[in-house]
């Protein structure tokens, strides 16, 4: 056991002399977190609209008013005819505009560059139009009721960090080894092979606790996302995937032989899927079926869903049972090949 420990600090001091590594490990977490958490976001805001007054009645002028009174819209200009209204958001000065014609029928003109962004100013609009109340929603909401966007990102900047973090570097710090020539000297030492790999894992592990705790301290208490379900299920949920990501790190370190080659192939294999397909930025039900299948054998995708239900729903473990069987199968299979391999290399 001391032996085993002292592998494991070995491990810790490379790391922490790394003082690179280190800030990018601390610092990208909390920028990550404050950029789509603020700038990043999908929340409707002041919206700059444009109204047609060709045809301005009572009924009308209430309706405007209530758009007007809303947080969500901001009435920039009046005109007299569509055509004015539509330069005006061509020309980048307005996002909306609403036309209100003689026959109390209502059109909508409006910035389709972003479609997503397009459907939901048209949709909030409408629902502001129609209460009385000058109250966004009808309908009850649940779990957001303000529908911000930070509920929704939260949850996937937490797989898309562990997973990086743990899997590319334990793969770069396998490799590493590999190229210098020490790991041969590790593998002979009175300590099994298993062991030391192990002991490598450790502090990735440690890391990738401490990265979980400051973003969920960050989610509760700067951007105000609650932590609705069990703490103790999350962590356990998150612990299952930090080991799902250790194991895939183990079995890209098998493959590669540089770390240029270790890091490209965390990034190809690791990256890329996970920001497109993970359900992070687009909804799975969304793509095609082609990608939805691909997107099946993403890691991050069951985590992201496992977390906002937890997180966000507030559900228990049998709620999210699905999800922990797939993560708890994928670290099966991907520790038993990676340790097979490690074994075939070293016979």
């Amino acid at each position: 056991m001391k032996q085993f420990l002292s592998f494991v600090f070995k491990e810790a001091k490379h790391i922490l002399r790394d003082k690179r590594t280190m800030l990018i490990l601390f610092v990208m977490p909390v920028v990550l977190m404050f950029i789509f958490g603020f700038a990043i976001t999908t929340d409707v805001k002041n919206v700059r609209t444009v109204v047609v007054t060709s045809m301005m009645d009572y009924q009308t002028q209430q309706a405007v008013e209530r758009l007007a009174q809303s947080e969500y819209f901001t009435i920039t200009q009046t005109v007299n005819t569509p055509q004015e209204a539509e330069r005006l958001i061509r020309s980048q000065k307005a996002d909306l505009a609403l036309v209100f014609r003689s026959n109390h029928s209502l059109q909508f003109i409006v910035d389709g560059s972003d479609p997503n962004m397009a459907q939901q100013w048209t949709t909030y609009a409408q629902q502001v139009i129609a209460n009385p109340d000058a109250s966004l929603v009808n309908q009850r909401l649940l779990y957001n009721p303000q529908m911000r966007s930070a509920y929704n990102f939260v949850p996937a900047i937490m797989g898309m960090l562990l997973i990086l973090v743990c899997a590319m570097m334990t793969s770069i710090s396998i490799v590493r080894e590999k190229e210098r020539g020490t790991m041969e000297v590790l593998l002979v030492s009175p300590v099994r092979p298993l062991m030391v790999i192990i002991a490598k894992a450790v502090p990735y592990l440690v890391l990738a606790f401490a990265i979980l705790i400051t973003i969920l301290l960050m989610a509760r208490f700067v951007l105000d996302v609650p932590l609705a379900g069990s703490l103790f299920w999350i962590l356990a949920v998150s612990t299952l995937y930090i080991l799902l990501a250790l194991s895939l790190g183990l079995l890209i370190s098998n493959v590669a032989k540089t770390q240029l080659m270790a890091l490209l192939l965390s990034a190809m294999v690791l990256l890329m899927p996970v920001v497109m397909l993970s359900g992070m930025l687009f909804p799975v039900e969304s793509m095609p079926r082609v990608l939805q299948w691909l997107s099946a054998v993403v890691p991050t995708r069951y985590y992201i869903q496992a977390m906002r239900k937890l997180m966000i729903m507030g559900v228990g473990i049998g709620d999210v049972a699905h999800e922990v069987a797939i993560m708890a199968g994928m670290t099966a299979v991907l520790l038993a090949i990676a340790l097979k391999k490690f074994n075939v290399r070293l016979e």
